[in-house]
């Protein structure tokens, strides 16, 4: 079982690395594209090139403020879990610190507590069990001593 989960966590892993790869492929390649366009020299264009040049900066600005604007909602998306994830923290502490408070004092209780010190509740305790064995023998036709009580033939 150990073997088949740590190969699927080597199996994610190496999911996960080749997923960053990838967006580091294609945000390294488009960056490389938009700062060629931006050093293009475009003075020397006729009129319509020049305005279909703009055209595509704008189309690329307004793709480059979307994703922006995505990666803007994630990080708040983020930034609330992990608040939220200090929030349930700052909830349990009450909780943790009774079971700690909980486990400390069951301790001192094994630690400290001895019921030899007890004489009192240990001895009432055997005076209590020999007097009820002394009744069950007496109950039951014996005595404590060496005799004991014959039945006789009479129904």
């Amino acid at each position: 079982m150990k073997q088949i989960f740590d190969q699927l966590l080597q199996f994610l892993q190496r999911g996960i690395a080749e997923i960053f790869r990838f967006v580091h492929l294609v945000w390294t390649w488009s960056s490389d594209q938009i700062t060629k366009m931006t050093q293009a020299h475009w003075e020397n264009w006729p009129l319509w090139k020049q305005i279909l040049l703009i055209i595509i900066v704008a189309a690329v600005a307004y793709a480059v403020f979307i994703a922006a604007k995505q990666l803007w909602e994630a990080a708040v998306h983020v930034l609330s879990a992990f608040a939220s994830f200090l929030a349930a923290l700052v909830v349990t502490l009450p909780t943790i610190l009774i079971a700690g408070i909980i486990a400390l004092a069951g301790l001192w209780v094994i630690n400290n507590l001895n019921f030899s010190s007890l004489r009192s509740l240990t001895i009432f305790q055997s005076s209590s069990t020999g007097s009820l064995n002394a009744d069950n023998n007496s109950q039951s036709g014996q005595t404590t001593g060496q005799g004991r009580r014959e039945t006789t033939g009479i129904r």
